[in-house]
């Protein structure tokens, strides 16, 4: 589709006559010629209602070539694009980029499920999908209205691939991740004429990792500055002890027995004033004490444990044995254990049933369960069948992929959005947390924000909201309709 540039020689610029003068390089006997890949992508034209008016547009999905600098072939990494049609100055519309996390999913939950313009049947109001076979509705709370819309899906999941030959494990890390999508951005908005626009970033769960990767990457090496980057259901971006991260997840545990009414009545009559009630014991008496560690005298470890038991719904028995500290898969498996039920971890609204009630972790994730067969199928059904993109690899939902660390020196990638932030003070970061999410819990990004360091002239450049849902917030259509509003008011 592209002519491939020619590639200039590094160093000397080379004068007539040189040829002769330079010495012939010995090639290897069994050198291979870089296979041949190109890209392959198609355009189809729609409409949709959304934003309660029909809004034509362009889908262009497929594969891009990745290079080296000498032009041979790396990666090919999947695209979906949604553009709106008659714009007339495209280098003034803004464009969000977008991708899940994992690290090794592919980004169809945000594109099924939140910024496409078509998104999954459900069942109700809470997300419960349908019965299959699943379907796909317009989806009137798609970003579309206001910015137009990349989906990418990182190296190995969705149709994305390294080419033949080269190892996987250059786009694995947070480091090589990060370079790998800004080289595609790169790309995409100079192929596209898009360099002019208001650019914007959604990243969700270790997505909010690599969005704050990226935006080092992109200021620093490729000289591309963002307006906004979206964190939504965000992982921490630093790594924190095991006390302190105890202590940080207790609301999480507050706001889920509040949910499924295991706290005492005092608590049960608003979710807010019971989490922020939890939140101060938190950061106050559980985290001295926890801090004691066996230097706790009995009398006070008594009075943390009654009150533990009081913010989780779980008993006085259970948390001593379990020495003050309740893990997650402890908690998911022990809150609804008369009933015989697991309370899911993406989001703990969900319950489901193990074989073996008297284990100690849960079996499976019913959140994550419940959800899988329907995005998995109508992605399937959709990119073919509807945009055209015609492939017999399979669409890697989730892969595993061999990542390496998590924190990059200095300070994690905490330290990469908070020097990106300083260096741009047009950029805005918006964060989005869900109470019932355990898999990515609140409490720990808020303590995130209050320790960036930022200075007080940009402190306010970072907005958040909460939301009474899980991970995947948008799967509630009542959420899906608050995140719809948030993004239009942090874009425009």
């Amino acid at each position: 589709m592209y002519a491939q540039p020619q590639q200039r020689q590094r160093g000397f610029e080379q004068q007539p006559g040189m040829e002769q003068q330079q010495p012939a390089q010995p090639q290897p006997a069994n050198r291979q010629p870089p296979p041949v890949v190109n890209d392959h992508i198609v355009e189809t034209h729609h409409s949709a209602k959304i934003g309660g008016q029909e809004l034509k547009y362009t889908a262009t999905a497929g594969t891009m070539v990745m290079r080296a600098e000498d032009g041979a072939p790396r990666a090919t990494v999947f695209f979906v694009a949604y553009t709106k049609d008659d714009v007339a100055d495209r280098g003034k519309r803004p464009i969000t980029f977008a991708f899940n996390g994992g690290p090794g999913s592919a980004s169809v939950w945000l594109h099924l499920g939140a910024l496409g313009p078509k998104r999954v049947a459900t069942a109700d109001e809470m997300g419960n999908p349908l019965p299959p076979p699943y379907s796909l509705v317009d989806n009137e709370y798609s970003i579309l209205d206001v910015s137009d819309v990349v989906l990418i899906d990182a190296i190995s999941t969705g149709f994305s691939r390294p080419v033949q030959g080269q190892n996987p494990a250059q786009f694995y890390g947070v480091d090589n991740d990060a370079a790998a999508f800004g080289d595609f951005m790169r790309l995409y908005v100079t192929r596209y004429g898009r360099w002019l626009s208001p650019k914007y970033i959604i990243g969700e769960s270790y997505g909010t990792t690599r969005a704050a990767a990226l935006s080092g990457y992109l200021q620093n090496t490729v000289k591309m500055y963002l307006n906004g980057i979206v964190l939504l259901s965000s992982m921490p971006l630093q790594t924190l002890g095991s006390d302190l991260n105890s202590a940080l997840t207790l609301p999480t545990y507050t706001a889920i027995a509040w949910y499924h009414k295991k706290l005492p009545k005092d608590l049960m009559g608003d979710l807010k004033k019971a989490v922020a009630e939890s939140e101060q014991f938190a950061m106050g008496e559980y985290s001295t004490a926890l801090m004691k560690g066996d230097a706790l005298p009995a009398a006070e470890k008594a009075q943390i444990v009654k009150k533990l038991a009081r913010f989780t719904g779980l008993s006085p028995e259970f948390i001593e044995e379990c020495n003050l500290r309740v893990s997650a898969s402890r908690f998911r498996k022990e809150l609804l254990r008369s009933e015989r039920r697991i309370v899911g971890r993406l989001d703990a609204r969900f319950v489901g049933i193990d074989r073996d009630a008297a284990g100690e972790n849960p079996e499976y994730d019913p959140s994550d369960a419940i959800n899988a067969g329907a995005y998995t199928a109508t992605i399937n059904n959709y990119l073919r069948n509807e945009l055209k993109f015609e492939s017999d690899l399979p669409y890697q939902i989730s892969a595993r992929v061999q990542w390496g660390s998590m924190s990059p020196a200095r300070g994690g990638v905490m330290e990469t959005l908070r020097a990106a932030m300083t260096q741009n003070p047009f950029l805005r970061v918006f964060v989005i947390k869900g109470y019932y999410d355990m898999a990515c819990f609140y409490f720990p990004v808020n303590y995130m924000e209050t320790h960036m360091y930022l200075d007080p002239s940009l402190r306010d450049h970072i907005q958040s909201d909460y939301f009474e849902t899980g991970h995947m917030v948008y799967i509630d259509k009542r959420a899906l309709k608050q995140f719809k509003e948030d993004m239009v008011k942090f874009i425009k």
